[in-house]
């Protein structure tokens, strides 16, 4: 009798799951070779049944969802081989093929692991040891090209075979089993309108067929397309000066994710790659974009086709807003019709119809999702689209897949059941944060606040180096990013704003926490203390704001503005002159502006700080000292001293002002505005009256 360690190395995973681990990590970390979380791969193997102690043959296949770049074990849809291909004896036919994801699960080998992908029958039937099924721009041009059949033949000989066009599932899977048992000679096949399958005796052999047709497919495109694929240059339709290009994105972005987010939120991604820029400026784009996206990895991510702005590059900001509202409307009109043309009795219900892809000449593409990876990864397969037309224009005329098929795969059940499996969204999730002051105390954690709860996030600072460092603590650039900001200078914040819209889509929620103070008394305080604390807090903050409303307001999605101003805009102190009369200054703008802008959707309250010493910036910077001289304190001893003087008798930490800015945001509170929060543990003279 064989035991677990004869057939599984001392990590604990099986030889064979491990090397496919390996391929799989190396074919998706080029793009070339797949895009994000599409294709999948697979590997046959042996393993000790814990039950019976015998070997069992065994069905390693990347599970629904997955990454292949990122596969990891726990990816892995771990299924018997011999019930999984027992399936075909009850295989109700391609009516009714949907049946056989749920029967996937019944030829589960063990627990955990992923879920069964619908692509799973055709790894378990294609007799090869080791299967990849992927999507690469090279392959899809050849898929989509409409001679692609002859140009399969032309370019790989008997080598590779095609397969016309046909959704995947548990036919797809029988169709090209029987295409690796006709064609023995064969190593792969071209899918029709999709990608390629290649095959292999080892998981090497696999790895180099799959490599093989997509590097001949690539060599093949460069050698023999025509010149210009998308056809001549159109004039003033080119690339703006990169400076220009990108005032403008920022300037249009607040519309366009307006215009993303009639149905629902959504964040936003811009690029300005040479592949998208290149693609608007010439001739054939309007006719290539309205065909739409071919492969459905493709269009579940960036929908059947993308928003197109058909003015030049030079057109002005205000002619290309008016047009892109006016284009909103037929797009909707457009994909409500493309719905009820499809949708039958036991159809999904319509998920929106906004664009997901708005490509707008001489500047770029703005893509959006349910959060910033997603807005990222659906550019990305636009820009994979892209090249897709470009190799099936250059050898011949792209031709997608029918409408008709589209709507089949965006509208599947499965793909349904998929969507009604995520995780539920957390409170902030699809909203953009700005924070100013951002990289230490009191704004480094509402920053992290508002990260935990589902926010992107921009920490903006006076010094980049650490408004960066803040940034990266929290997460990748989906979730954060660091921005320079001197919020005394209106060119400074402008440039802070359009830095935010253009790496999330826009802004929703303000944080206005930048500040600073000098402890001084009436008689030593200098005009130069007076117009510092004030440029700062009173004008900083009124020009945050001014030009984040200006975001929102064109958003027409709401907002919230929240100031961190502070006990002493209510309490009377010694030695706080400036200070107190700079936070009164921000209390009173919270009022102010609650009343202007809540027509707007656009919530404005604050919160009263007071005595938060913990990774202060102001008191680091000898306000703590100076206060700890005035009270008769030591320094280490000021958070303790000022918790003292409290009803509660409790220390106020930076994490009790970033709950309070979070509960502000929150829908709990969604019929507040015009509010300032006490979190100052009980200080009974500043109780608003």
């Amino acid at each position: 009798m064989t035991t677990m360690s004869d057939t599984t190395s001392a990590n604990g995973t099986n030889p064979t799951a491990k090397a496919l681990i390996e391929r799989s990590n190396r074919l998706g970390a080029d793009p070339r070779n797949t895009n994000y979380a599409g294709g999948n791969t697979s590997a046959k193997g042996t393993e000790t049944d814990p039950v019976t102690g015998e070997d069992v043959e065994l069905l390693w296949v990347k599970g629904s969802g997955g990454d292949l770049g990122t596969l990891k074990e726990s990816g892995l849809a771990v299924l018997r081989l011999d019930r999984m291909r027992a399936l075909v004896d009850v295989y109700p036919g391609v009516e009714r093929e949907d049946e056989m994801v749920a029967a996937f699960d019944y030829c589960l080998h063990g627990k955990g692991g992923a879920a069964p992908s619908i692509d799973t029958a055709m790894h378990g039937l294609v007799d090869a040891a080791h299967v990849d099924h992927l999507h690469p721009d090279s392959g899809i041009a050849i898929a989509t090209a409409a001679d692609g059949e002859k140009l399969t033949e032309t370019i790989f000989g008997d080598k590779v075979v095609w397969v016309p066009w046909r959704r995947p599932g548990f036919q797809l899977g029988l169709d090209i089993a029987d295409i690796k048992a006709k064609n023995p000679q064969a190593v792969g096949c071209i899918l029709g309108g999709h990608g390629i399958t290649a095959w292999g005796d080892t998981s090497e052999e696999a790895e180099l067929n799959s490599l093989w047709i997509i590097r001949t497919a690539a060599a093949y495109i460069e050698e023999h397309s025509k010149a210009e694929p998308f056809g001549p240059a159109l004039d003033g339709y080119a690339a703006l000066p990169e400076a220009e290009r990108r005032a403008k994105a920022a300037a249009l972005a607040p519309t366009i994710r307006g215009i993303a987010s009639q149905d629902r939120p959504m964040v936003g991604h811009f690029t300005d790659s040479d592949v998208v820029l290149d693609f608007l400026a010439h001739a054939e784009h309007p006719r290539l974009a309205e065909l739409g996206t071919s492969c459905p990895d493709h269009f579940l991510r960036t929908k059947v086709k993308p928003l197109v702005l058909d003015l030049p590059a030079d057109a002005s900001v205000e002619d290309s807003i008016a047009r892109l509202k006016e284009l909103a409307v037929s797009y909707r009109e457009d994909y409500q019709a493309y719905y009820d043309r499809h949708a039958t009795a036991d159809s999904p219900a319509i998920r929106g119809a906004d664009p997901l892809i708005v490509l707008v000449p001489g500047v770029g593409m703005f893509s959006f999702g349910k959060d910033k990876q997603t807005a990222r990864v659906a550019g990305e397969f636009y820009v994979n689209a892209i090249n897709v037309m470009r190799g099936a224009e250059g050898l011949s005329t792209y031709a997608p897949i029918d409408e008709s098929e589209k709507f089949r795969i965006e509208y599947w059940a499965l793909e349904e059941a998929k969507l009604q499996r995520m995780p539920k969204p957390k409170p902030l999730a699809t909203r953009v944060a700005l924070v100013t002051g951002a990289a230490s105390g009191i704004g480094k954690a509402t920053a992290q606040k508002l990260a935990a709860e589902g926010a992107c996030v921009v920490i903006a600072d006076l010094s980049l180096e650490k408004a960066q460092e803040a940034a990266a603590e929290i997460g990748s650039t989906d979730v954060a990013v660091g921005v320079q900001v001197d919020v005394s200078s209106a060119e400074a914040v402008q440039a802070a704003v359009d830095a935010a819209v253009l790496a999330f889509g826009g802004v929703d929620l303000v944080v206005n926490n930048a500040g600073l103070s000098l402890s001084r008394s009436l008689l030593e305080t200098t005009e130069k203390d007076w117009d510092l604390q004030h440029d700062v807090m009173a004008k900083g903050s009124f020009l945050v704001s001014q030009a984040t409303a200006k975001v929102m307001i064109e958003q027409g999605m709401g907002g919230d503005i929240v100031y961190i101003s502070s006990k002493n805009s209510i309490f009377a102190g010694p030695n706080n002159v400036a200070y107190g009369a700079a936070k009164a200054d921000q209390a009173h703008q919270v009022r102010l502006l609650a009343a202007e802008l809540g027509e707007h959707g656009i919530k404005v309250n604050g919160v009263n700080p007071d005595g938060v010493v913990q990774g202060s910036g102001i008191f680091a910077s000898g306000w703590g000292a100076n206060r700890a001289a005035v009270y008769g304190v030591e320094e280490k001893d000021l958070g303790k001293f000022y918790a003292q003087r409290t009803i509660l008798k409790r220390e106020v930490l930076p994490s009790h002002i970033a709950n309070a800015v979070f509960v502000l945001c929150s829908d709990e509170l969604s019929h507040t505005t015009g509010l300032h929060i006490p979190v100052d543990a009980g200080v009974a003279a500043a109780f608003l009256r």
